[in-house]
Parts: structure tokens; C-alpha cells; sequence
């Protein structure tokens, strides 16, 4: 197992900090939010190409590897999966922005999750819903192919705002019923927390671990990691018993004016965790 970290757990101001922290524990996988990579650009998902090359060149000093992009419609206006041909419109194009921005920084694994983006409506039957979907994704999966990245679609829990792929049972039916193999499975912990599924880690490993290509180390509502480090052994003792050798990511929000003691507590843990 390879660990990483998504940089949605610090500000950009604490990015060196970070990253010399990181250096310090051995830790070389980076999961980025591209609004936060590339702060203060005006459009994050298309950055200038000076700004790009700067952060790369800083990446690769630090020993970085980009292993997985998340917050993919960072930016895009009233876009939505299920809506109108404008908003449908948007969606994918939001979607293309990121798949050619994960081509450009060769980032291998992008996180399907945006809740918000992605409810069906009342008035549409759930089978419409997912063939309009399914559709859409394997055009989507054509061009993250050709970019040579992936879509892993995340179980994001009802109580995120969303009534689409709720649960892991959901999202690897919908992998599997796509059947493309730049579409994948997002193994999100925290989302077996919040549906109580969280006792049926290793049947739930066991019957998708062939459309995983992602793991996020997550608590409920992106809460610091861990808050229970039994859980969390038995997190990566599942994996390891499930023969998982691909990236286990870190995902939880920065704590504000709490320095990086969180970063730091999370990092050691895991790397605790997964000697185990």
C-alpha cells in the first residue's frame, strides 16, 4: 500500500510546512483539490501555464507524487448530472476541464464524488436516472482513457444532499452496469461510517476489490483522521487482508487556527496502522 494525503486537510499557506513534513515521514502520495493547488489562479482547472510549471517543479523537489484529483467541478455554475440540457451541458464540461487537467499533471485516479451536482430529481424514475448517467459516463470514460486517468465514482451518504450511488453497493453496480475501465470504484470509508456499513468492510472488499483503483481514509463529514485508532487498524487490516496494494489517501478538512498538529497526527497514524 502506497500512503497519500489530499491537500484539502491544510491551507495553502501551510503547503512548504506540509510538504516538508511529508518529507520527514516518508510520505510521497499527494490527492489534490485544484482550487487549492493552484490557489489564487483565476480558473484553478485551467491554470496558467507559468503557474503550472511552478507548482510541478515544487512537487518534484519535494519528492510528490500526484496520485488522485477530487473537487472536480471546482468552479462550474449550476451544473448538475440530472438536470437541464444546459446544466447536463455544464456538468460534462466541468468533468472535461478536470480530465484535461488530471492529463496534463499525469494524475491517474480522479475522485467522482460532488453530492450536490449529482441529485435526481423528484419527477425523474430511477431508471432513467441511471441509464442517463451510465451514458454519460462512458463518453466521459473515453476521454479519461485517451488522458490516461480514470473515474472513480465515490458513495456519497444521503446526508451529503444526494440521492445518487448513497452507498457502496450503489456505486459498484453502476462501475459494474458501465462496465468501462476508466470507470472505477472509490473505496470511501467515511461512507461506510455514515450508512453503518462500516462491520461489512471485509465482504464489501472482498466483492468489489477488482473496480477499486482508490481508497479514501475518511471519517464522517470529513472529520480529522482518526477518531478511533482501533477502527482505523482494523481499516488497514481489512485492506491488507483484501490483498489491496494501491493508494490508501488521508481525506479530512483543514482545521482552522490548529496549525498542523491534525496533519501530523493523522500521517503517524496510518503509518502505524498499515505496519501492523
Amino acid at each position: 500500500m502506497k500512503l497519500a494525503i489530499s491537500n484539502i486537510a491544510w491551507n495553502p499557506e501551510q503547503t512548504e510546512a506540509v510538504y516538508e513534513l511529508l518529507h520527514r515521514l516518508g510520505v510521497h502520495g499527494l490527492e489534490v483539490a485544484p482550487g487549492l493547488l493552484f490557489d489564487g489562479e483565476p480558473n484553478p482547472l485551467r491554470p496558467s501555464d507559468a503557474v503550472l510549471k511552478a507548482r510541478q517543479a515544487r512537487l518534484k523537489a519535494a519528492g510528490l507524487q500526484l496520485v488522485s484529483m477530487q473537487s472536480l467541478l471546482f468552479g462550474a455554475q449550476d451544473a448538475k448530472l440530472f438536470g437541464d440540457a444546459g446544466q447536463v451541458a455544464r456538468f460534462r464540461d466541468g468533468m472535461l476541464r478536470a480530465i484535461e487537467l488530471a492529463g496534463l499533471l499525469r494524475i491517474p485516479n480522479l475522485v467522482v464524488g460532488s453530492p450536490a451536482n449529482r441529485v435526481i430529481p423528484e419527477h425523474m424514475a430511477a431508471g432513467v436516472a441511471i441509464d442517463h448517467a451510465a451514458n454519460l459516463f462512458t463518453d466521459l470514460a473515453e476521454v479519461a482513457q485517451a488522458h490516461g486517468c480514470r473515474l472513480a465514482m465515490e458513495p456519497n451518504p444521503a446526508v451529503y444532499g444526494t440521492n445518487f450511488l448513497t452507498h457502496m453497493a450503489d456505486a459498484a453496480t453502476f462501475v459494474r452496469r458501465v462496465a468501462h475501465p476508466a470507470v472505477t470504484l472509490n473505496f470511501d470509508v467515511g461512507a461506510l461510517h455514515l450508512n453503518g456499513e462500516f462491520d461489512q468492510i471485509d465482504a464489501l472488499l472482498a466483492a468489489h476489490l477488482d473496480i477499486v483503483s482508490h481508497v479514501h481514509i475518511s471519517e464522517p463529514h470529513l472529520a480529522p483522521v482518526p477518531a478511533d485508532e482501533d477502527t482505523l487498524r482494523r481499516t488497514f487490516s481489512a485492506l491488507t487482508s483484501a490483498g489491496w496494494t494501491g493508494c490508501v489517501s488521508i481525506e479530512m478538512r483543514a482545521v482552522h487556527n490548529a496549525g498542523l498538529t491534525h496533519v501530523e497526527h493523522a500521517l503517524r497514524a496510518c503509518l502505524e496502522s498499515m505496519v501492523r
